[in-house]
């Protein structure tokens, strides 16, 4: 059975057909739309899907922000351009006439990487750093989303009582600090304006903002994962998202997390399936079945 994916990030939309064999084919990308209105969400994804899904026969969206009951419920919605509640099941639905799932992308991307981690353990957490901070938690083989769709957020829990307002409306969130967008909005001077890509080139160069830029957003990351590990005693930690998955992050954030101490060690390793991980994620929640 073909399933047409569906990946809603808060700088970019993908889609792509997926088959029982996890093969993703006609991959598509447009930016997210910057409108705070549904109407420019809706009209993103009719042109994205649009040519895709007479040739599948179900629907699997991963979106981020929170989803209840096929709802999106952006917890910030900066993210999506100030639109925060959204029709997302039935949107596409009406589009594409087929049935449709959807989850957060980061629970979402979790399971995939679960997926990917063949067995090798029961109780894993994903965390991606990309526009926003989210994650996903797998305990004892199962994928938790919560009664509300809330399990995951771990980007809004605190890292600094004196940082920076989050989007979600509290101060000093990992989000507010460690995310792409909380990249780019600390810059200053030189930096001022630049989008985060171009600050990680930067600090490639040497520039010593742009390096301390970084550094902070993994020291930041490296402590919710130490949280992380106190909260749920996963086994492994996986990183994915564009910041997580740049040059060098992942390096920074190990060197930050084995500064504490020993009980908050914890593997950590790059997304497998990397950018892809939210697409294939929400296909084989889609299956509803066990696949190993």
């Amino acid at each position: 059975m073909i399933t047409l994916a569906i990946d809603i990030g808060g700088t970019k939309l993908a889609a792509a057909l997926v088959d029982d064999a996890l093969n993703l084919f006609q991959h598509r990308e447009r930016p997210t739309p910057a409108s705070k209105t549904p109407d420019a969400l809706h009209a993103a994804l009719q042109a994205l899907v649009a040519p895709l899904f007479a040739q599948a026969q179900r629907v699997a969206i991963a979106s981020t922000g929170i989803i209840r009951n096929g709802t999106l419920l952006a917890i910030n919605p900066h993210n999506l351009g100030g639109l925060a509640h959204f029709p997302l099941v039935k949107a596409l639905e009406t589009i594409t006439g087929l049935p449709a799932l959807a989850v957060n992308d980061a629970q979402a991307a979790a399971w995939a990487e679960y997926y990917a981690l063949r067995g090798a353990y029961r109780d894993m957490v994903f965390l991606t750093v990309s526009t926003g901070v989210g994650g996903g938690i797998v305990s004892a083989g199962r994928l938790v989303t919560g009664s509300g769709g809330l399990a995951g957020h771990f980007g809004h829990t605190l890292a600094d009582p004196n940082g920076p307002v989050c989007g979600c409306g509290r101060r000093g969130c990992v989000e507010a600090i460690a995310s792409g967008r909380g990249i780019s909005a600390a810059a200053q001077g030189d930096l001022a304006g630049c989008d985060t890509k171009t600050i990680f080139t930067h600090a490639r160069q040497d520039n010593e903002q742009a390096a301390r830029l970084i550094q902070r957003s993994a020291q930041a990351l490296a402590g919710l994962i130490a949280d992380v590990k106190a909260m749920s005693d996963c086994q492994c930690v996986v990183i994915g998202g564009s910041v997580g998955l740049a040059e060098g992050y992942l390096a920074r954030v190990k060197t930050c997390l084995a500064r504490e101490p020993a009980a908050y060690q914890v593997a950590l390793q790059p997304a497998y399936y990397r950018h892809n991980a939210g697409l294939l994620g929400a296909a084989l929640l889609a299956r509803r079945e066990e696949l190993w």
